[in-house]
């Protein structure tokens, strides 16, 4: 977070919206089965919107809330279109591809089950940064919005 200084002291309504913003995105990506990350890039945005002007540490989550939620739902996008490709492979070749399909799938299914426990961990850890008044960094996000 370039523009907030590391140990600066955020008053109470800064930390909430930080910490909120990234419970709020996590919720809307929940209730939405996770499909993923396009409702909690809209709850990031509409936060980066609403307080930009007045606190700027919780802006600066936000906006970090904001491109990870975009880099999940790019992910799931990508892990939706290799799905497509594997079932549409597996009935081109009539089943045989089966063979090759199926365990590419199951690979498939780990590594998505795996970037959704990294999703609710990490955005756990952003709020719990945010409460503190501490800068956060989404180890895997793409940096989109500056």
């Amino acid at each position: 977070m370039d523009t907030i200084e590391q140990g600066a002291v955020h008053d109470a309504a800064d930390r909430q919206w930080a910490a909120g913003v990234h419970l709020g995105a996590l919720l809307a990506a929940f209730l939405t089965h996770w499909f993923a990350g396009i409702a909690g890039a809209a709850v990031a945005l509409a936060v980066w919107f609403l307080v930009r002007d007045r606190h700027p540490f919780a802006a600066e989550h936000a906006k970090e809330a904001l491109n990870f939620n975009i880099t999940m739902f790019l992910g799931t996008c990508i892990a939706i279109v290799i799905g497509i490709v594997l079932f549409g492979a597996t009935v081109l070749t009539l089943g045989i591809g089966a063979l090759v399909t199926i365990p590419a799938a199951l690979v498939l299914l780990a590594v998505v089950a795996a970037f959704a426990l990294a999703w609710l961990v990490c955005s756990i850890l952003a709020a719990i940064a945010g409460w503190e008044g501490k800068p956060y960094r989404y180890p895997f996000s793409l940096r989109l919005v500056r």
